[in-house]
């Protein structure tokens, strides 16, 4: 029994050095940890389980019957973050270079299909040269059975990806269907083509950090949500937003006891909206006053900045949070903010995750590039998700709310549960001025005509109670006690029940 014993433990400690002592040495030179650091570093101490220490690939081609890693490139298993129960693989890059095998599809597989079965969130770390070309097909077909997990727990589960390396080719298109993209910077990609190929089919020379880096997918592509510093910052960051969500759509997101003052008044939201109409304020400033401890996870902070999103709490309670930015753009809607902030919307619909929309929009973005793009296709994608969302939704207008963004920024119209509006809140189809010169066109050589046909429409039309006399608006409340009134808002929303018409699925216009 004791050879029995020692022989297993052998075999543990062979399958956790990985690809051996030299290549963990060079995944440290490089900066990044390996994939057991990775797990580590991430689960609570002590309550990983491992899964499938011991598979091997079955490839018998090209020398590989005589190269053999137990594990096979991933370490898959579960554990817990905080007490709660996660599902993880990690890529392990010294062993083949953490490429994809029909073993190593199986090994990501399994842990998918079983936290589907319990309701546990799954978490991939990738580090993977992609698809094991010694395998040919039967890599691909190992993709493809991921890509169906995916989206067969798309809504169910929450999935997260973490890029902590090069990702590329069919490899983009697992994390591409997850819910949230985090990267590394200086250490991570992804591209569908890399560099090379693209140097020989459109003859662009890039490298591969400007062609998919982390800097790249969080500010210009908007594939990622967040791009972190290092490997540990990454983790330790992962561990603080898992606590955000729900394990699943069966259960609600894990309440934090809440010592901030619900009945807390903030005089400095008095004066946050400035006299001059034209004049931009920081909305996150509204943000971090409203939710618990000004504690607010913001995603993609450097993409489509006219829109902020975001996860914070009030109450204790998960909130996803929408605010149109003024300090950007003048807070409009363009494509860019319409796709981030829908997918976003649909997010919190799916794991019942209340919405609060802080609104100041002056309308959609115009001009012949947004047009040409397709703005109404994708601005209706916002509008679409806010219509079938069914969770509870609480919209403040502190400002401007014009035309088509007005109804789009969970208007009542559009099923706003409790829709409030600052005293300066503007509500109208256009602003006084392109109103006025509409209006009265007869009228604009004469300037003094004009302006008091401006205020006169400004006194008529640009302020909340025409809304609130229609019972648009629930109530004009005072910025200083925001967060009082949303905090009992979403309590009484607490237990709504809402639900859509049956079918097979929507089709929202993609």
């Amino acid at each position: 029994m004791q050879d029995i014993l020692a022989k297993l433990e052998s075999m543990r400690a062979g399958a956790r050095l990985g690809g051996g002592e030299k290549r963990i040495a060079g995944q440290h030179a490089k900066g990044k940890l390996t994939a057991r650091e990775r797990i580590d570093l991430f689960l609570d101490e002590g309550s990983f389980e491992e899964f499938d220490m011991f598979v091997e690939h079955r490839c018998i081609d090209f020398g590989m019957e005589g190269q053999k890693v137990p594990g096979d490139g991933v370490v898959t298993g579960h554990g817990t973050v905080n007490g709660r129960l996660v599902f993880v693989f990690s890529q392990d890059f010294t062993v083949f270079g953490g490429s994809l095998s029909e073993a190593h599809a199986e090994k990501i597989c399994k842990i998918m299909d079983q936290a589907l079965k319990v309701g546990a969130p799954v978490i991939g770390l990738n580090d993977s040269g992609g698809a094991r070309i010694q395998e040919g097909v039967a890599s691909l077909g190992g993709y493809a059975e991921v890509f169906q997990r995916n989206v067969d727990a798309s809504g169910v589960i929450p999935q997260i990806s973490l890029i902590m390396g090069p990702c590329a080719g069919g490899a983009v298109y697992s994390p591409a269907m997850t819910d949230f993209i985090f990267m590394v910077k200086d250490s991570s990609y992804m591209f569908v083509t890399g560099p090379d190929v693209v140097k020989t089919v459109t003859h662009e020379v890039v490298t591969a950090e400007e062609l998919g880096g982390a800097i790249t997918h969080s500010t210009k592509s908007g594939v990622a949500d967040l791009a972190f510093e290092n490997d540990v910052e990454a983790l330790l960051q992962l561990r603080r937003f898992v606590d955000f969500l729900p394990s699943s759509n069966r259960e609600k997101a894990p309440v934090r006891p809440c010592t901030d003052p619900l009945d807390r008044d903030d005089l400095s939201l008095d004066t946050l909206v400035p006299e001059n109409p034209n004049k931009p304020y920081d909305m996150k400033e509204l943000i971090l006053k409203i939710v618990d401890e000004g504690d607010f996870f913001e995603l993609q902070p450097e993409y489509a900045k006219n829109i902020i999103i975001g996860f914070g709490r009030v109450n204790g309670s998960t909130v996803g949070v929408v605010a149109n930015q003024p300090m950007v753009l003048a807070g409009c809607l363009d494509i860019d903010s319409s796709k981030k902030a829908a997918r976003f919307v649909r997010f919190c619909d799916a794991f019942e995750i209340p919405i609060l929309t802080l609104v100041d929009v002056p309308g959609f973005m115009p001009g012949t590039s947004q047009e040409y793009n397709g703005i109404i296709k994708h601005g209706a994608k916002l509008l679409y998700a806010y219509a079938e969302a069914t969770v509870p939704k609480v919209t403040v207008i502190t400002r401007k709310a014009y035309g088509g963004a007005y109804d789009v920024m969970s208007s009542k119209h559009l099923r706003g549960d409790i829709n409030y509006a600052w005293p300066t809140a503007e509500i109208a189809v256009m602003g006084s001025k392109g109103a006025v010169e509409i209006i009265f066109r007869a009228d604009i050589g004469d300037a003094e005509k004009i302006e008091a046909r401006t205020e006169e429409y400004r006194q008529k039309f640009a302020n909340p109670f025409v809304a609130a006399s229609r019972g648009y608006i629930d109530d004009v409340i005072m910025p200083h006690g925001t967060r009082r009134r949303v905090a009992k808002a979403l309590s009484m929303l607490k237990n709504k029940q809402l639900q859509n018409p049956w079918r097979k699925h929507d089709n929202i216009p993609l």
